[in-house]
């Protein structure tokens, strides 16, 4: 691609204090097979060295196009990205998250092939802050399984892992910027209303599970504005919905959630095949209620039973 030709992939990025996660991220960007991509960055404000990590990247590869500025938002910068980028299609990415090398050439080729399809994200794979591998999720890969988890308030598309159709995002002009959090639900909720929705079988990305990520403080705003996105969907198609509790990801700061969420990991990378990340998550447990057994059992587990290790079909 020539600097000035219109290249067939924009990549949408906000970065707020992107920290040691972030130079991990940008490296995963520019190590794509698919060559043919110009990268949108946002610094929304950063208090942290990431305007000068940005700065230095984009130096390397001009393909970065950068802006730092002050903090607008998540929501409000990601249609700041949009109404720079050129590309066919937009693909999402966060700056802790690390995509794999084939990411955008297996999406740009799925959406090639289904023109009915208006957005796609992917399989994925959970990793904690030192990028130890957890599971694998495999969302839905039906337009109406994923539409109808959308419609009850669950997340069925991750959304740095998303491709999606620059002519659908204009036709729903862009996000809606009444919502600063779950704007990725609202958003699948308006594209599936153009078009269809799909996830590839395969992983796509690794998303990072780390305490910075997502605030626990946020939580019940995030489920409020999800709700909200939920009834104004209904109310758009004309139907009933049922909007369903959602399980939290991430451990809140008191140790009875930190216990339960260590044994969620241990267990999640002891049938993964990841023995000594289970065994960590084991003391992590004991460490937060040493006289619950269940850290104990997961450890013995992951000391002296085989693990089964995760099917994981090559990416690359």
């Amino acid at each position: 691609m020539t600097l000035n030709a219109v290249p067939t992939v924009s990549v949408l990025m906000s970065v707020y204090n992107g920290g040691r996660y972030l130079e991990p991220a940008l490296d995963s960007l520019l190590a794509q097979t698919f060559r043919d991509v110009e990268f949108v960055i946002v610094d929304d404000g950063s208090k942290d060295d990431s305007p000068a990590v940005l700065r230095r990247y984009a130096e390397r590869d001009p393909r970065i196009k950068l802006t730092v500025r002050a903090n607008k938002g998540l929501t409000k910068t990601l249609n700041e990205c949009f109404t720079q980028a050129r590309g066919e299609f937009l693909a999402r990415m966060d700056c802790d998250d690390v995509c794999y090398p084939d990411r955008f050439e297996k999406q740009v080729a799925f959406l090639r092939a289904n023109p009915e399809v208006v957005c796609a994200g992917g399989a994925f794979d959970l990793i904690d802050e030192e990028g130890r591998l957890l599971t694998r999720l495999r969302p839905p890969t039906d337009d109406a399984t994923i539409q109808a988890k959308a419609l009850a308030g669950h997340g069925s598309i991750c959304h740095p892992a998303a491709m999606i159709r620059a002519s659908a995002l204009r036709q729903i002009n862009g996000y809606c910027e009444d919502f600063k959090t779950a704007q990725d639900l609202d958003l699948w909720l308006r594209l599936g209303e153009v078009g269809k929705l799909a996830n590839l079988d395969r992983p796509v990305l690794k998303f990072r599970l780390h305490e910075s990520s997502v605030s626990e403080n946020k939580r019940h705003e995030q489920r409020q504005s999800a709700k909200l996105a939920c009834e104004r969907a209904w109310q758009r198609r004309g139907i009933a919905g049922t909007f369903e509790a959602d399980e939290p990801w991430r451990p809140g700061k008191d140790k009875a959630s930190r216990h339960a969420f260590a044994l969620k990991y241990g267990w999640w990378a002891f049938n993964a095949g990841q023995k000594k990340t289970a065994r960590l998550y084991a003391w992590r447990a004991i460490k937060a209620v040493p006289t619950k057994a269940d850290g104990w059992k997961l450890l013995a587990a992951a000391t002296v039973k085989p693990a089964k290790p995760l099917d994981m079909p090559a990416v690359a």
